[in-house]
């Protein structure tokens, strides 16, 4: 018994290092008579490296895409450019770029480019003979597929700007929960969802107690992102998670002139509640709603016809750190984004 259990304790830590390790998922792209072909890197040499999803633990809705070169997990990127197409490229240390490729089963090489624009989305494709488009994905071990899209910095990091490895970037290459590509804009209610099934009003409030509404908003052609706003005086502001040491993460919209607004979730009886980033998942901040007890209530976004979405905090690794990236004056750690649902265990 005594030899039995630093052996069963060993099993135990090594279980949990293997949980906290990231999944790591295929890239493929999606060839029209049904065929999956291998996507690669390609140095300059002509030789060819894996492309790959790491999913991190707690963490559904956004993967990071990578090239992994020689025991390095490359980023993949949108570069700024002003061709028709935009290039997606993994970026190495030293700057040299490598092309992204898919592989056909008889050898032939196609460019994957971001080859449409919508919001915050680039909708990225292998191109085929005669510019036939090829989906990209990423696929679970047990087969579950995610799309892979170019996510826009945005107005906060202007395109150019932002560099890595001293390469200009347009975008991130991620892998979100599959969603349609989205029609005509729409506005959508941010609610916070009560246990005994109620949906509460999440609503900006101003230092008088003025009530604003808060909405997430869809873009023609981008149903995997969408944007929350706070509408004060008619006017879209920003909502973000705050740079800070607490704890809990403050969830603010942020008004042109600085002046913060907060967030809450207001209850029947007449009480707000505080909306706050309350843990991290990889780039991934989870936001909840916190009643009484310190009970966690879902924020979600939910549209006229009753889909639902989960409002995230997002930030990305090789943005700058917490506090120095500012809007409108006011340190910022993450955007405020929602995204499709990536299931019951994330």
């Amino acid at each position: 018994m005594k030899t039995l259990i630093p052996f069963l304790l060993l099993c135990a830590v090594a279980a949990l290092a293997r949980a906290e390790e990231p999944a790591i998922w295929h890239i493929k792209a999606v060839h029209p008579d049904g065929q999956l072909l291998d996507v690669n890197a390609i140095d300059k040499d002509g030789k060819t490296y894996p492309v790959k999803a790491l999913k991190t633990a707690g963490n559904g809705h956004l993967l990071d895409i990578k090239a992994m070169v020689d025991g390095k997990a490359l980023p993949v990127k949108i570069l700024v450019s002003d061709d028709l197409f935009a290039p997606v490229k993994a970026i190495a240390e030293n700057g040299e770029i490598l092309a992204i490729k898919a592989f056909t089963a008889d050898g032939k090489k196609l460019d994957v480019k971001g080859v449409s624009h919508a919001g915050n989305i680039y909708h990225i494709k292998a191109v085929g003979p005669e510019e036939r488009f090829y989906g990209i994905k990423a696929l679970s071990p047990e087969g579950q597929l995610y799309d892979v899209k170019g996510i826009a910095l945005g107005a906060e990091h202007p395109e150019g700007a932002w560099k890595v490895s001293g390469v200009a970037v347009a975008a991130h290459v991620k892998a979100l929960p599959q969603a349609p590509d989205g029609g005509d804009p729409a506005v959508w209610h941010v609610k916070a969802v009560h246990p005994d099934g109620k949906l509460l009003p999440v609503k900006a409030i101003g230092k008088n107690g003025e009530i604003y509404d808060v909405k997430a908003l869809s873009e023609a052609g981008n149903g995997h992102l969408f944007n929350i706003k706070a509408f004060i005086d008619g006017k879209p502001a920003p909502v973000k998670v705050l740079a800070g040491n607490e704890a809990m993460s403050l969830v603010k919209a942020i008004g042109p002139d600085g002046t913060l607004y907060d967030i809450k979730a207001l209850a029947p009886d007449g009480s707000k509640l505080d909306v706050k980033g309350v843990s991290r998942a990889g780039s991934i901040i989870n936001i909840k709603a916190i009643g009484p007890g310190d009970k966690l209530y879902g924020v979600k976004a939910i549209s006229s016809g009753g889909q639902l979405y989960d409002i995230k905090g997002v930030r990305f690794g090789d943005e700058p750190p917490a506090g120095e990236w500012k809007v409108n004056g006011v340190p910022v750690d993450s955007n405020v984004k929602a995204f499709p649902p990536a299931g019951a265990a994330n």
